[in-house]
């Protein structure tokens, strides 16, 4: 089954909150609050890149990219995360894929660099 990698749209934000709570319902290490930090990004107008994995038209995974602040005022950096695939999905590359896409982007837009807070695993 193709995963399609795609941009947020409006009308997916229901899905990615879902996703988001399923992704770390039962992680280590989280405050269950991934799914309000995207929103407040998105409200705030600072979710640079929002990507969504499909399967069959269902969105099963997302990832969040966001400008960072660094302590030396260096300017063009992002953050990325959270990064959520349905547990179903998990261990597919779902999670890579997204990664990978967005990496990419930044890249094609001049970032200077990108840091991620997480779990490696």
């Amino acid at each position: 089954m193709n995963t399609q990698i795609r941009p947020e749209k409006e009308g997916d934000e229901s899905s990615i909150e879902a996703v988001t709570a399923a992704a770390f319902l039962h992680a280590s290490h989280t405050s269950h609050t991934e799914q309000f930090i995207v929103a407040g990004l998105r409200k705030a107008g600072v979710l640079t890149l929002s990507m969504v994995a499909e399967k069959r038209g269902e969105i099963v995974g997302h990832v969040a990219v966001s400008p960072v602040a660094l302590s030396d005022r260096t300017t063009g950096w992002y953050g990325l995360g959270p990064v959520s695939v349905l547990p179903v999905f998990q261990r597919q590359g779902i999670g890579s894929q997204l990664i990978r896409e967005v990496l990419s982007r930044l890249r094609e837009m001049g970032a200077g660099g990108c840091v991620v807070l997480g779990d490696p695993r």
